[in-house]
């Protein structure tokens, strides 16, 4: 689709839009149970909720508890990460360069980060700021990069010139941390200033963001009170699990927020880039920030879709974006282990939602987010948590049937072809580095990088397959498959379920 039609249908999207009629019923009065009956579908410990209307914060409350098992209340300043929903600033920070002089939206990312490099000379050489925003770099998912624990973000943008294209520059979309590094590596370059710090001092402070910080190092170096635990369901009960850190790719998804201060950032964002009538961002860049930039394939977007059936499905800098009852709407989601957030624009109704919860993608957030905007656009209101709950929870069946199908493949009585001594030592990948296979009585165990949810206990599967569920267990098993080579001798071993990475044996 050309961007020109593109532009014709948000147009026709909008000029098609029939004016809102709000519910007469207050907005307390519509959220306040419907939030205790979804937290508890959905068993959330903990949740915060932000709406913004006509410039106005309307609706900032929290529910739930900090941490499951203790009495302390979720309120409007708890602390929340904010995940990929910090990738908005990001691309702000880069606007606001561009206002400046001193970053083009269409520099090579070369005449910023001369050392950084690609597998394809070519896509060093034409690779741009923006693309570095609008996941179509070329390169598949290498999040292993960073979860392993122990690489600087120095050596994860430079490990990128050795991962293999898994399409063409700009002719695919393939969600894209690491990618959004690269911007933040950007913006440390051109303003001189580490990332973290550009965004505390040009984004959070001039908003009056005071309980919040780009990094959770920052969290935790401030020794903040009212901070929220993270929770995830292992073996159908909800537990308190650690942190897991985005800092190392912290331009990715790293900030964290509360209630009280997204406000604030919601205000700004639907006042086109002002605060108390002062621009931060000139009303071309934050234009720009919104424009639809790149077509996300369906199978790349929210299956929320399957319910809201937009017409356009697309991503723009560090925002997705759909049309919803002929209205706009810019919208993100944050994830991590144990956290999750979403945040959504509706800016011709001048309204904005912002979503925390600490339950691992506790999918409530998108049926808050489309209960609210239907509140302001009238109509009958839907149960947007009832059909979430079937929709997710066909998805899950669907991820429970391949694991039962993956359980009939077992081929019962084998064993491994060699002692299990000889399975141990140190493998590596050219890219995400090595990992190490110890044996530990008479067992084995695995280690990939120094975080503990990355290491476990080896259980022999089949032939010279293995099994372990690594860490606390949060993601099932994980399957590892050892590779003979023609003397007899363990040659490699594949990490099956990223791809089938190969690592080979250290000699």
């Amino acid at each position: 689709m050309s961007r020109r039609l593109l532009v014709a249908l948000l147009a026709c999207c909008t000029l098609a839009a029939p004016p809102a009629r709000a519910q007469s019923r207050p907005l307390d009065a519509a959220l306040d149970p419907y939030i205790a009956k979804g937290m508890a579908d959905w068993r959330i410990p903990g949740l915060a909720v932000t709406v913004v209307k006509d410039g106005r914060v309307v609706y900032a409350k929290g529910f739930g508890v900090l941490e499951l098992g203790r009495p302390e209340r979720v309120d409007a300043g708890t602390m929340f990460g904010m995940m990929s929903t910090t990738k908005a600033m990001t691309a702000l920070a880069v606007a606001m360069l561009v206002d400046s002089g001193k970053v083009a939206w269409d520099d090579p990312v070369t005449k910023h980060l001369p050392w950084f490099q690609l597998k394809d000379p070519f896509v060093t050489r034409e690779l741009r700021v923006r693309d570095l925003l609008l996941h179509n770099s070329g390169l598949g998912n290498a999040d292993l990069l960073w979860v392993r624990g122990d690489l600087s973000t120095r050596e994860i943008l430079e490990r990128v010139r050795l991962l293999e294209p898994s399409y063409s520059l700009r002719a695919g979309y393939v969600y894209q941390n690491i990618m959004y590094q690269a911007a933040g590596a950007v913006v440390e370059a051109a303003s001189g200033m580490s990332w973290a710090d550009f965004v505390k001092a040009r984004i959070m402070a001039p908003l009056g963001m005071t309980r919040s910080e780009p990094t959770l190092q920052a969290v935790l170096d401030a020794r903040h009170a009212n901070v929220s635990a993270a929770h995830y369901e292992i073996d159908g009960a909800v537990r308190r699990i650690a942190e897991s850190p985005v800092d190392p790719v912290p331009a990715a998804g790293s900030a964290w927020s509360t209630a009280e201060d997204v406000g604030k950032w919601m205000r700004f964002l639907l006042d086109s880039g002002r605060v108390d009538g002062r621009r931060l961002v000139s009303e071309a860049s934050f234009r720009e920030l919104f424009r639809p930039q790149h077509i996300v394939p369906a199978d790349e977007f929210y299956p929320t879709a399957r319910l809201t059936r937009p017409h356009f499905t697309t991503y723009s800098l560090g925002w997705f974006q759909q049309d919803y009852r002929g209205r706009f709407v810019a919208m993100h989601t944050g994830s991590i282990d144990g956290r999750t957030a979403i945040v959504g624009l509706m800016p011709d109704e001048r309204i904005g939602v912002y979503v925390f919860g600490n339950l691992d993608h506790a999918e409530f957030r998108h049926a808050l987010m489309w209960r609210v905007f239907d509140h302001y656009l009238g109509g009958a209101p839907r149960d947007w948590s009832t059909e979430l709950l079937a929709l997710y929870g066909g998805l899950a069946e669907q991820g429970r049937a391949a694991r039962a199908a993956r359980e009939s493949r077992r081929v019962a009585g084998t064993a491994p072809s060699l002692p299990l001594a000889a399975y141990a030592g140190r493998y590596d990948h050219p890219v995400y580095a090595d990992l190490a296979v110890t044996q530990e009585g008479d067992a084995l165990s695995i280690a990939f990088g120094p975080a503990p949810e990355n290491r476990g206990r080896l259980e022999h599967w089949h032939h010279d397959t293995f099994r372990a569920r690594l860490g606390d267990g949060r993601g099932g098993w994980t399957w590892f498959t050892f590779r003979l080579g023609a003397d007899g001798a363990v040659a490699a071993v594949r990490f099956e379920d990223q791809g089938a990475l190969e690592f080979a044996r250290r000699r």
